[in-house]
């Protein structure tokens, strides 16, 4: 996967002075000992162990000289407040705090290290200097438990650092027919995200502009023409226009991400798309979805930077797929296990065809029905389509309302191995309790129709990346029972 954060990830010990330094370093020691076996990657300890403000300043000094972008501070022993948070507001990354367990009754006489009261007051002081930091549920933990946690902040981290350095680029104005698209755009400012919104005659001009690199294409093509295969390569035809799109995608996203390391892509795909460029774009965003660029479909910014966070979370492809329709029950196999769903929580994601061909149970080049019942075959060739693979998923949205405040929704299930019996690229989705997660959230709060998915379950790591990026509107499935706000009791 490309376009992906590389997250190094210091600890840093600390020890409040009254206490024996030696405590932290040894228990420091023990947590790197495990982190080996684990295989963690890029997982640093820093050598200063800070006790007072110059150790701050020199363990800051180390972080920059490493390249560390993330961090765990951890609190061997009670841990110094000031010097410890003033570390975390410097360094001004990811960060999130462990505190060790004391071994066992042994060390509790004269070295106990008293971190429960260490975390409380962290947090007291994280507060003062209003930063975010991470604090798992259960934060005071042995060496084998730290590695677990310490793998789950590596992810948190790459998301928050991926969103702090992306850029979207977007091509042309959301369609009227899908005003669902249309957001402010201020909340991506206000997360670090830039916006660079461009007419669709850019990206026509950049399509010609790459026409004269033959060679570039036909390497393309052959590669599109390798994971397509035979039996899936129906128009073969329109290959060398697909690949020359992909292309001019790709310089537009080497040349033109300036200040940012991280890009993604939100085009418009229709209508005057087809009688401009005579195919599809699907199979296209499909490929660079698939490396690590996510290339929404009508211009939906959000769509794509949800898409995003989905990769980074997972650092596996994702997808965006309309919530889209029922299933009827002829569908479902008598006796098919729905994953802890009930039928009516069963319904169909589905778009015309960008889901990568590695999401996929079965593909195949096809032309967009829907679109040809307006335009003809001859254009509309170019979707990837077929049924999404059974797996794990995760649904999820970061969305501004329309009083551009951030909202956002996240809810495991699975795709389900059923055939849906209809076109496009198109899964049965196993959300448990969705029939009402539905009404209650998606419909009241106004969502559009467009989820992102990841092909795991990431519910927890999605969750603490919007903590730390200072979304508070996390929408979940509610359990049997627990009603949603505005939801009547006498209707269930």
């Amino acid at each position: 996967m490309i376009n992906q954060p590389v997250v190094k990830l210091g600890i840093v010990g600390v020890s409040r002075d009254c206490f024996p330094i030696t405590l932290t370093q040894a228990r420091l020691a023990a947590l790197m000992t495990e982190v080996r076996k684990a295989n963690l990657p890029e997982v640093y300890d820093c050598p200063v162990t800070i006790e007072n403000e110059n150790d701050t300043m020199k363990a800051l000094a180390w972080a920059k000289e490493n390249g560390i972008n993330a961090v765990c501070m951890f609190l061997g022993n009670f841990g110094p407040e000031g010097p410890t948070t003033m570390f975390v507001q410097k360094f001004q990354g990811p960060a999130m705090v462990l505190a060790a367990k004391e071994e066992g009754k042994a060390n509790l006489a004269s070295d106990r290290g008293d971190a429960l009261c260490g975390v409380l007051n962290f947090s007291y002081n994280v507060g003062m200097r209003r930063l975010r930091v991470y604090i798992p549920e259960y934060p005071n933990v042995t060496p084998q438990e730290a590695v677990k946690e310490l793998a789950d902040f590596r992810h948190i981290a790459r998301v928050v650092i991926g969103m702090r350095n992306l850029k979207v680029f977007g091509f042309g104005p959301r369609p009227f027919d899908f005003l669902a698209c249309n957001a402010p755009i201020q909340p991506l400012y206000d997360l670090g995200v830039e916006v660079q919104e461009n007419s669709e005659l850019d990206l026509k001009c950049q399509f010609e502009k790459v026409a004269g690199r033959t060679k570039e294409i036909e390497a393309i093509a052959a590669d599109m023409a390798k994971e397509l295969g035979a039996s899936r390569n129906t128009y073969p035809e329109i290959l060398p226009k697909m690949a020359q799109l992909e292309l001019a995608l790709i310089d537009w996203y080497e040349n033109n991400r300036g200040a940012c390391d991280y890009a993604v892509f939100a085009n418009k795909c229709w209508p005057a798309w087809q009688p401009v460029f005579h195919f599809e774009p699907c199979y296209v965003n499909s490929r660079l979805t698939g490396r690590g660029i996510p290339v929404a479909c009508e211009v939906d910014l959000y769509g794509a930077v949800s898409e995003f966070m989905a990769e980074c979370a997972t650092e596996m492809p994702a997808t965006l797929l309309d919530i889209n329709n029922s299933v009827p029950d002829d569908v479902i196999p008598a006796g098919a296990n729905l994953a802890g769903a009930d039928k009516k929580d069963l319904y169909m994601g589905f778009h015309c065809g960008n889901t990568c061909s590695q999401c996929m149970k079965d593909c195949k080049i096809k032309y967009q029905l829907i679109q040809a019942r307006l335009m003809g075959e001859d254009i509309t060739k170019g979707t990837l389509e077929g049924q999404i693979k059974a797996s794990e998923t995760t649904m999820f949205r970061l969305q501004s309302n329309s009083d551009a405040k951030l909202v956002s929704y996240i809810a495991q299930g699975h795709f389900l191995d059923i055939d849906p019996c209809s076109f496009g690229g198109i899964g049965i989705a196993a959300i448990p309790g969705f029939a009402r997660f539905y009404r209650h959230v998606l419909v009241q709060k106004r969502f559009p129709h467009h989820g992102a998915y990841a092909f795991k379950h990431v519910g927890k790591i999605l969750f603490e990346a919007l903590h730390l990026l200072g979304v508070e509107d996390i929408n979940t499935p509610l359990p049997a029972g627990q009603l949603y706000p505005g939801e009547n009791p006498f209707a269930l």
